[in-house]
Order: structure tokens, then sequence, then C-alpha cells
């Protein structure tokens, strides 16, 4: 069986080779329900999602905004539990092809065993983990782990992060950086930070690994736009914004195809803002 790394290795060339950036959805477990979960993601993949990226509830996700806190709280109120998660991420697996990864606090790994959850995780198809407060320093336990069981480890780079920061956290990463587009929690926003393409740059400065970057993007312009410089596009919020304004599943999974083919769309699309039709 292919491992995590691997297999995001070949799916970010298969993209570089199309001439395209990745499009990257995150959603998390349980959200709207269990089970309902599962076919927002697959919809997501078959809408033209390349990597997948399932949250695992947690209590206090201090790096999140108001939209994913919601919808933590209501799947944490439903019941979710990691194992729970990685049922989910199972059943992911066994109907698509695409890369799917787990972005989580370092507690909830650490809660449920390190060793244990990376074997839990590889048996369950996936591809890694986003560990969104575990500091590069502190990881070689997970990192370990992760290496035996042929996962990726995923770090995010901010663009407050230092030269030296970055060579640290890229050197001990694996699969891809994930370039927070701002500082503050995530959220879709108007327009996406200018500090991110510096960032992008700035990190390519140290790395091999294909940078991809979230926070922010909501709309297919949006994707087109990182996508000139990035080599993966990330929106999470967004999605779970369909969700929880629609009135009912069915128009919230409705929305969860249209938003996804839009920005698929997007990240094909590669626009700078710049109309090419009229350069000299």
């Amino acid at each position: 069986m292919t491992g995590g790394i691997e297999q995001l290795d070949n799916t970010f060339t298969r993209i570089a080779q199309q001439d395209r950036a990745a499009l990257i959805g995150f959603l998390p477990a349980g959200f709207p329900s269990a089970g309902e979960d599962v076919q927002v993601l697959t919809a997501m993949i078959d809408g033209g999602c390349d990597i997948i990226e399932v949250g695992i509830p947690y209590s206090d996700p201090m790096l999140d905004g108001p939209v994913n806190q919601t919808a933590y709280d209501l799947a944490l109120r439903g019941g979710v539990t990691a194992e729970a998660v990685l049922k989910a991420v199972s059943a992911i697996t066994s109907r698509a092809a695409a890369p799917v990864l787990v972005m989580t606090y370092w507690n909830c790994v650490d809660r449920y065993g390190v060793e244990e959850f990376a074997a839990d995780l590889a048996a369950a198809g996936g591809a890694g983990c986003i560990l969104l407060d575990l500091p590069v320093q502190e990881s070689a336990s997970w990192r370990r782990a992760a290496e035996r069981h042929q996962l990726a480890t995923v770090f995010v780079a901010a663009p407050s992060t230092r030269d030296d920061r970055l060579r640290t956290i890229t050197a001990a990463g694996t699969g891809f950086v994930y370039a927070a587009s701002t500082m503050g929690v995530t959220g879709a926003r108007e327009s996406v930070s200018a500090d991110a393409e510096n960032l992008v740059r700035r990190t390519r400065e140290t790395t091999a690994l294909p940078v991809c970057v979230g926070l922010g993007v909501a709309t297919g312009a949006q994707a087109a736009q990182v996508a000139c410089y990035a080599d993966g596009v990330i929106v999470g919020s967004a999605f779970v914004r369909q969700l929880l304004d629609a009135p009912d599943f069915p128009t919230g999974l409705a929305r969860i195809r249209r938003l996804t083919a839009e920005l698929a769309r997007g990240v094909r699309t590669r626009h700078s803002g710049v109309d090419t039709e009229s350069r000299p």
C-alpha cells in the first residue's frame, strides 16, 4: 500500500504536470453530523478537491475562527470522538483516491496515544497530519511515529515566521508546508493578505516541498489569485459556512458542490488580476 508521504508526492507531481495548483478542502469530522460529513467530503473530492483535510473537533480550538468553532461545537455535541474521525477517514479513503489528512491540535493526539494514533491513521488510509499548535522543537515523538507509518507531518508557517524558523519548520516537515496567509484565526475574508505571496517566496527559498496557502480563501477568484504563486490553495471556513447557512442538509450539500466547482475552476485559471489578453 502506498504510504501517505508518497501519496501526497504523487498528487503534487501530477498537479504540477497539469500546470495548476492543488485544491485542498477542509471540514470538521462529525459536521454537520456523523455520516453527513463523509457525504460532504466525498462531494468535495468529486467536485475537484485534490486533497482533503478532516478536522478533529476540539473544545478549545484557539487557532480557529467563529465559523469553525461553531462547527466543532456542533460535532462535539453530536458525540464525535477521535475514533469516529478515523472511521470517517477510512470511509472516505475507501471511496476515493484523494489523500486525506487529519488537521488537529496536539492534545487530541497526545490523549489518544502518539504511536496508536499514527498506526490507526495509517490503517485508515490517512496520508498524514497537520498539527496546528505543535512546536517543531517538541515534535520528535510524533515525527518518529509518523515516519514509521509513512505519514506526512505538515507544519504551519505564518507571515511573522523568521527565516531561520522557516528553515527549521521546512526541514522537519513532510508532504507540504501550510502557509497561513495572515496572522490570526481561520475564516473567510474579503481579500487574501498580500503577505501570503511573500511568505510563499520565503518558504520556497528553504525547501523543495510544495507550499500551500490557507486562511481567507472563499471564492473562485481568490483561489485563482493564490494559485498564481502557491502550489496549493486551502479552503476551510467557506465550506463550513455553506452548511451552517443552509436551511437543510440537501441544500447545504448542493451549495458545497457549487462552491467546489467554482474553486476548482479558480485553481485551474491562475488569474493574477492582469488582463493577459491586453499584454503587448
